[in-house]
């Protein structure tokens, strides 16, 4: 069993092109079917990652590749799963 406090440990890695996104900060949860959507990481800062973040990356559920011991492998292209934040 993996727990949210679990997940926010690990550290989010591209298999295609080595990018690391950083540690999940949220979950994208459906609550009426009881499934994980997509794990949300803060974005790059902007001002040199002083004042917020306007971007997040939200991976789909489905692109996780394996949970390992430390880090989180996913499949995915960068550009696709980097989003404006949704307040």
């Amino acid at each position: 069993m993996t727990r949210m406090y679990d997940l926010r440990q690990k550290e989010i890695v591209n298999i295609n092109d080595g990018a690391r996104f950083g540690f999940v900060s949220d979950l994208d949860l459906d609550t009426t079917e009881g499934r994980i959507l997509a794990l949300i990481v803060p974005g790059p800062g902007r001002v040199l990652g002083v004042f917020g973040r306007d971007q997040e990356y939200r991976i789909p559920w489905k692109r996780v590749h394996k949970i390992g011991e430390d880090i989180i492998l996913v499949d995915c292209e960068t550009s696709k799963v980097l989003v404006e934040h949704e307040e």
